[in-house]
């Protein structure tokens, strides 16, 4: 049986070697955080109560930033640095989407149900 020790003290956050030859080599993407995920799902919707809207301005960078990591899983990017990630290109922002998607169980139909919420 599990303990908190060993629950709070494993590394469940895998990643995954991307290659990105538009940048000239490869970046490691991870799994986000409960806290990040909830940061990204909440950063998706704009306005309060029945007034929501879905927000998928720079959502491909927005997500590059909460998941592109170094080796040992700390992340190179912080949130003031979306816009600037956003100008990159789209071909590479897309393939760290894709990969992001696939390791944080994101699929169009999460994005359609967070929506509806």
């Amino acid at each position: 049986m599990l303990d908190k020790k060993s629950i709070l003290q494993c590394d469940d956050l895998p990643k995954e070697l991307v290659s990105v030859p538009e940048w000239g080599g490869d970046v490691f993407v991870r799994t986000l955080s409960g806290t990040e995920r909830d940061m990204f799902e909440q950063s998706m919707m704009e306005g309060k109560g029945k007034n929501r809207d879905m927000n998928l301005k720079n959502i491909r960078a927005r997500l590059a930033v909460l998941t592109i990591c170094t080796e040992d899983g700390t992340r190179l990017f912080e949130a003031k640095d979306v816009d600037a990630l956003g100008k990159k290109s789209a071909a590479a922002l897309d393939r760290i989407f894709s990969v992001s998607q696939k390791l944080n169980g994101l699929s169009g139909e999460d994005v359609e149900e967070l929506a509806g919420n």
